[in-house]
């Protein structure tokens, strides 16, 4: 029944600049038909065009798809679709007709093939919508309309949009087409069908092939959905693949910096199988922004799967390089031919700073021996408005003395930097000379005391 979901994801949705993501792959395919339910209408073409021996072998084709199914269901020709599948006929020419419901017993769909009579013009809108009213919408079944003509439309509304419907409902739609006497156009069998095209339409001018066709895609149907899966993913150049886990199934492995190949033999043989690779890429790049992880990703099987896989975005986070100092504007001058010497005014150079550095002293005044200070200053900048502005706080621990009594302690070089780039009013342009003014606030208390709670005094 072919690739049932396909995934992409990444584990991290934003990194910074030279970041890692980890990125995953996914793949599911349905199973057989006998352990995945599928619902089948056979549309069968019994214009006038068909008389004769085209009716007789679009006939035969139809009864050997039916026995296919049968057998595949449950492992025998016993005549009972099994596994919860179920088929049901539609036939057309100038009106389609429901010619059964969806039910399971092959010995009465194949004697309403036998009883279908050539005649008539062609509505191939009519057959899909005769046959899409066949699903029952509640059902969990997997859908399938195959579509057999032997020619154009000539009849009814146009079978597109109808065609369209249905695969916008999630059926699943095969054509098989006989160049008969009105013709065929292929493309229109190709616009009606399930992508791909490849794995989806067959179509012969030999009417004694069509059993062999009808054979074919019973088998298609029926068997597994994926075989010799080869998926090429190729990342954005921005990225380098650094590592490759080994899959869950199949194997991997690296082509380039940017490429890696993966490999499933068959998913889906026995059961209802998922597989994954998980990869590891770096970004490389040197710009930030939303990126694509993948440049390209293919996926290519045996069967015709056409399969499509998300494309994720991680946002990359290069923050720009810290300049503290800006380059010196240049002057400009020039020298003019034949001259070996030449004197050049420059203009007035400033003298320029990176910001200050501020040293505060003070006097803490009458501390007791044997006892430590703490002492905080709180360093604000006042600007044109006079509104304060955070600078920095220091906090320290001043040693005791050991004097015999009380004394002034003094405490020296206390350094606060305070770049430029800080200056809240530039009076001066930045220049060295500018006026900046600051508050400064101290707070002082003793650690060392001999004060003692009288729960706490009572327990020594």
């Amino acid at each position: 029944m072919g690739i049932t979901n396909s995934n992409k994801e990444i584990d991290v949705s934003k990194i910074d600049c030279h970041g890692t993501v980890k990125v995953t792959l996914g793949l599911s395919a349905a199973p057989d038909i006998s352990s995945n339910p599928t619902d089948i209408v056979l549309v069968l073409d019994r214009s006038g065009s068909m008389a004769g021996s085209p009716l007789a072998n679009m006939k035969a084709g139809a009864k050997t798809f039916i026995d296919i199914i049968d057998e595949s269901t449950d492992g025998a020709q016993d005549g009972n679709i099994g596994s919860g599948s179920h088929m049901g006929i539609v036939s057309f020419a100038s009106i389609a007709t429901a010619d059964t419901g969806l039910i399971t017993s092959t010995d009465t769909l194949k004697n309403v093939v036998d009883g279908l009579a050539a005649g008539g013009a062609t509505n191939h809108a009519d057959a899909f919508s005769k046959a899409i009213q066949l699903f029952d919408p509640a059902s969990s079944n997997a859908r399938v309309i195959v579509m057999f003509t032997d020619g154009k439309t000539t009849a009814g509304a146009p079978p597109a949009p109808v065609a369209a419907e249905a695969r916008a409902a999630g059926i699943i739609i095969y054509c098989i087409g006989l160049l008969g006497d009105d013709g065929i156009d292929v493309e229109v069998l190709n616009d009606w069908a399930t992508d791909p095209d490849a794995s989806h339409v067959a179509v012969t001018p030999d009417e004694e092939e069509l059993e062999d066709l009808f054979a074919d895609l019973a088998a298609d149907i029926s068997k597994p959905g994926a075989l010799d899966i080869v998926i090429d993913e190729m990342v954005n150049p921005d990225f380098t693949i650094v590592s490759i886990d080994p899959p869950s199934k199949g194997t991997a492995e690296m082509i380039n910096a940017t490429t890696l190949q993966w490999k499933i033999s068959e998913l889906g043989v026995s059961g209802n199988e998922g597989a994954s690779l998980e990869f590891y890429i770096k970004h490389i790049g040197q710009t930030s922004g939303s990126k694509p992880v993948n440049a390209s990703i293919t996926y290519s099987d045996k069967n015709g799967n056409k399969v499509t896989f998300p494309e994720p975005y991680v946002t990359v986070d290069c923050e720009k390089p810290v300049e503290p100092e800006k380059c010196p504007k240049p002057v400009e001058f020039k020298i003019e031919g034949c001259k070996d010497f030449a004197e050049i005014d420059l203009g007035d150079v400033y003298l320029e700073s990176l910001g200050r550095i501020l040293e505060l002293n003070l006097t803490i005044k009458n501390v007791c021996p044997d006892k430590r200070v703490a002492l905080g200053i709180i360093l604000t900048e006042v600007d044109c408005y006079g509104k304060e502005h955070q600078r920095g706080l220091k906090t320290m621990t001043i040693p005791a003395h050991h004097s015999s009594g009380c004394r002034d302690i003094q405490v020296k070089c206390i350094k606060f930097v305070l770049p430029e780039d800080l200056n809240v009013c530039r009076g001066n342009s930045g220049s060295m000379c500018g006026e900046r003014k600051f508050k400064a606030q101290v707070i002082a208390n003793t650690i060392d005391t001999d004060f003692k709670c009288c729960e706490s005094a009572g327990n020594i």
